[in-house]
């Protein structure tokens, strides 16, 4: 006859519950070491909230340890850029998206324009609570509509299509740094890319540029012809009064002097005195 098993079930039941402790403590290390140590990549700022509850203080790139209840929101502080152009696709929306903007004469003109800016990383927390991660179209988009179309206004047409457009562009740049550093976003450059008119009026203007330039050039030959005349008789004056004090100069016995000086670099000249009461060579005496 077989003999009883005995069986230990207080020793069964302690490697029981010491075996869902050790799975228990495995999945908390799996599921709340990653969220205890954070790391921000270079170029991205963190902004921690806990139950709801935006921190003030940013992450900065790097190993953090947090609280793992916390959540982690990772943000872009490189260089970006937003365009709207009237190309389709070129800019961040897919159909054309250029910007209609009325000049000081009321004409309706299309603007192509690109924004470099980045966030401020200090300002990272607030735009989260703020605004949140689509800064871009609450902000950073109507912004720029405003800005092109307040400074637009203070021009003429054929200004900002030709010798002001880098004035305007100036003041845009200089407005839109105002009013986006407001809001926690660092404006880089404003790049006035393209300005469209109507038809009519761009083959007018570029008619008047070309008259223009046609005129300035006219001006300039005249101002060039003007300055050689005077060239010429400020030349003749010269020549004149040059002439003048050469000719209250000359004597018969001066002349006499130079044709005598240009015989002395002639080969075969011979030297013969002359009597100077009758001008006639003198010979020497024969038996002398």
């Amino acid at each position: 006859m077989a003999e009883p098993i005995n069986i230990d079930a207080t020793k069964i039941r302690k490697k029981f519950t010491s075996f869902w402790k050790f799975f228990l403590l495995l999945f908390l290390v799996i599921v709340f070491v990653p969220k205890l140590l954070v790391t921000i990549d270079a170029g991205e700022t963190g902004v921690y909230s806990l139950f709801g509850k935006v921190k003030d203080k940013e992450l900065s790139s790097g190993l953090h340890i947090v609280n793992p209840l916390g959540v982690v929101t990772r943000m872009n502080i490189r260089t970006d850029e937003y365009t709207m152009s009237v190309i389709r696709g070129e800019g961040r929306k897919q159909g054309i998206d250029s910007i209609a903007a009325l000049t000081k004469e009321g004409l309706s003109i299309d603007l192509d324009i690109t924004v470099l800016y980045h966030l401020d990383e200090e300002e990272a927390a607030r735009v989260y609570r703020t605004v949140g991660l689509e800064y871009e179209e609450k902000v950073i988009r109507p912004e720029i509509r405003s800005s092109i179309r307040e400074i637009i206004a203070q021009y003429e047409a054929k200004d900002v299509y030709s010798e002001k457009r880098e004035e305007a562009n100036k003041k845009l740049r200089d407005t839109l740094d105002i009013k986006l550093k407001k809001r926690g976003i660092v404006l880089e450059d404003v790049l006035l890319r393209n300005v469209q008119l109507p038809v009519n009026l761009a083959r007018t203007i570029q008619e008047k540029l070309q008259a223009e330039q046609e005129s300035q050039k006219y001006e300039f030959i005249i101002e060039k012809e003007t300055k050689e005349k005077q060239r010429k008789i400020i030349e003749a004056e010269g020549q004149r009064e040059a002439q003048t004090i050469i000719n209250e100069s000359l004597s018969s016995n001066y002349l006499y002097y130079l044709y005598i000086k240009d015989l002395k670099d002639r080969q075969g000249t011979i030297y013969v005195p002359t009597n100077p009461s009758t001008g006639m060579p003198t010979f020497k005496e024969l038996g002398r």
